[in-house]
């Protein structure tokens, strides 16, 4: 039998999922009692989940708007994908030095699955295995402190890193900077695979612009996440 806790955690995983998808977009009030009849729990378990995701930044609860799902302004997205850019970068730069050969089997195997997915023009699939390849990455540190804010600032921008990867061609793209990335980490050039991760997360110039152009998408009016028969 689950527990509470465990309750409230799993919830908060599906939570963040449905945001990271776009169920629940940016701006969307979050009401405790929906969200309770449509998982068929109580709501102290949905309060904790949401308490949880306040404290990760996905969501925010305000004075009498109550808790909704976290927007990002295009000056602080920016902002936070510099952050990313840089936390990836010093991931990479320690991976090149300190993963295994195991590891790199592991990484390698990531990057396979991410070129299915490609191939296959999956984007929701590649969303997946992408998350996978950089996560191997993080691991591939071996400095837990650091993983553990880049996994954190990860999951915040996960609905806008969903985003991008369904702009024209960015999947072939974001392919082949993995490929690059991949090269660097097995040659174990700390600086080459800093640069490349920073350029493969860094928003600028014409990616800056689609990924605005189509922030309207993200914060479109969503349908009722709960409708009374």
């Amino acid at each position: 039998m689950l527990t509470t806790k465990n309750r409230s955690e799993t919830l908060r995983e599906t939570i963040e999922e449905m945001i990271a998808v776009g169920e629940l977009r940016p701006g969307q009030h979050l009401d405790e009692t929906d969200l309770a009849i449509q998982f068929g729990v109580s709501r102290t378990p949905i309060r904790e989940a949401l308490i949880q995701l306040a404290s990760m930044g996905i969501v925010v609860t305000r004075p009498r708007r109550g808790t909704v799902v976290a927007e990002i302004g295009p000056q602080q997205l920016v902002e936070m994908f510099e952050v990313m850019a840089e936390f990836e970068a010093m991931c990479g730069r320690l991976a090149a030095r300190r993963m295994s050969s195991e590891e790199h089997t592991g990484l390698l195997a990531a990057h396979q699955a991410c070129m299915e997915a490609r191939d296959a023009h999956d984007p929701d699939t590649y969303f997946y295995k992408n998350e996978a390849f950089h996560d191997a990455i993080y691991e591939g540190s071996h400095n837990a402190f650091l993983a553990a804010q880049a996994r954190s600032l990860h999951r915040r921008l996960r609905p806008y890193r969903r985003l991008q990867l369904r702009v024209r061609d960015r999947l072939n793209v974001s392919y082949q900077e993995h490929d690059s990335v991949v090269q660097a980490i097995i040659a174990g050039d700390g600086e080459l695979t800093a640069d490349r991760l920073r350029q493969h997360i860094t928003i600028q110039g014409q990616r800056f612009a689609d990924l605005i152009a189509s922030l309207p998408q993200l914060t479109a009016k969503p349908e009722p996440i709960y409708k009374y028969n």
